[in-house]
């Protein structure tokens, strides 16, 4: 059967994990090597001129990463893939490799907080003009574009508000300009959401969060256009070097085998969460796109299949209700990072959007109440029994 042919479920279990044809292992082979042999000079200079496939040494490409890579790109619609040691290490080599002095990018206000810090202080200090906006507003993003242009980059949803982009809309506005537009997937998985469909140019993950599933590895990747992508690896991330080991992808191959069921557990137990929140008195609103109250319900339904594990809620008790909740949970982990089979939680304003000014916070929406959170595979009655014995503190 033909890959395109195959359903999502199916994809998952066989792009990447062919069968080893050398042994016929079932499991793909860790080649833990830092350096390949070639049977002669005239072959390896070849392959340095690229005129010839193979490998030469793991920086460069290895057949344990090359097989990750392949099952991404497989699942996201994409020509090509390109894996990295983290989701920063992608994000950071992308706007590396298609960036110079002089370039403008237009970025969301509401994203990752190192992502932002990336944009914001390191970007500029090469000359790179960067413009946060709410890209949730098509109107802003137009407003925004100048000659200079050459990257619109959003999370959707977005990190830690579970805001959404119109992506449609967004790419209808750059493609006629040759802005490369750039889409964070990693909230939503493959599974849930596929950027590439709505006309976008690249999707990011970091695949420590849904791709490996299990909060056991780090990694990151980036899929679209070959040529793109081919860029991307022969210029930032040969000379960069924030590549991906062997192992590591490895283990995120492992768990991507079991995406489909995940999200699936992930999806169920997020909406009976965030029914659960919503009428408690403690809490002020929830954030959540399966929800009909989400501002951007609409566009939820229309990009997406399905609506993920994450969501936010405000307290109405502000910072000191949020530390209180972070210190009275039992089952839930406080900790930062998601996508992993247990229930995370965490407050953005203390931690993962600490770097952030409460000026930048505010403007992209984080108040100091707001409580980010993760739901697991547990049973959803006992994660909302957790949640409820720490809310009771709170009234």
């Amino acid at each position: 059967m033909e890959k395109d042919q195959m359903h999502f479920e199916t994809k998952v279990m066989h792009i990447g994990h062919e069968p080893d044809p050398c042994t016929g292992s079932i499991a793909t082979p860790i080649y833990q090597t830092s350096t390949f042999v070639f049977p002669n000079v005239d072959e390896g200079a070849a392959r340095f001129r690229g005129e010839r496939e193979g490998y030469i040494y793991t920086r460069l490409g290895n057949p344990t990463v090359a097989a990750l890579e392949r099952c991404v790109s497989a699942l996201e619609g994409a020509e090509k893939g390109l894996a990295f040691a983290s989701g920063m290490a992608a994000i950071s080599a992308l706007f590396l490799a298609i960036l110079k002095s002089g370039d403008h990018v237009i970025a969301d206000r509401c994203i990752y907080g190192s992502t932002y810090t990336f944009l914001a202080a390191t970007l500029t200090r090469f000359g790179v003009e960067v413009d946060f906006v709410d890209c949730s507003d098509i109107d802003q993003v137009a407003a925004s574009l100048k000659p200079n242009t050459r990257v619109i980059y959003f999370e959707t949803p977005a990190n830690p508000m579970m805001k959404m982009v119109d992506m449609e809309a967004v790419a209808r506005l750059a493609k006629p300009r040759g802005i490369i537009t750039v889409v964070d997937n990693t909230f939503m998985s493959p599974y849930f959401q596929r950027p590439l469909k709505w006309g976008i140019d690249v999707v990011i993950h970091s695949a420590t969060k849904y791709l490996g599933g299990h909060g056991d590895v780090l990694g990151g990747l980036i899929v679209g256009p070959a040529e793109l992508v081919d860029l991307v690896r022969t210029t930032a991330q040969k000379d960069v070097g924030g590549i991906m080991s062997p192992f590591d992808a490895w283990l995120i191959l492992r768990g991507i085998k079991t995406l489909a069921v995940r999200m699936e557990r992930h999806e169920k137990n997020a909406m009976q969460v965030a029914e659960f929140l919503e009428k408690h008195p403690a809490v002020q609103r929830v954030y959540y796109p399966g929800l009909p109250s989400h501002p951007q319900y609409a566009i939820g339904k229309k990009q997406m299949t399905g609506f993920g594990g994450m969501m936010s809620f405000e307290l109405k008790g502000g910072f000191e209700a949020g530390r209180t909740l972070m210190n009275s949970v039992k089952l839930c982990h406080l900790a930062v990072s998601l996508g992993e089979t247990s229930t995370l939680i965490e407050h953005p304003a203390s931690m993962t959007h600490s770097v952030l000014t409460p000026e930048e916070r505010q403007a992209a929406g984080i108040s100091e109440g707001l409580v980010r959170l993760s739901v697991g595979l547990e049973h959803p009655d006992d994660i909302i029994a957790d949640l409820q014995q720490g809310l009771a503190k709170l009234l």
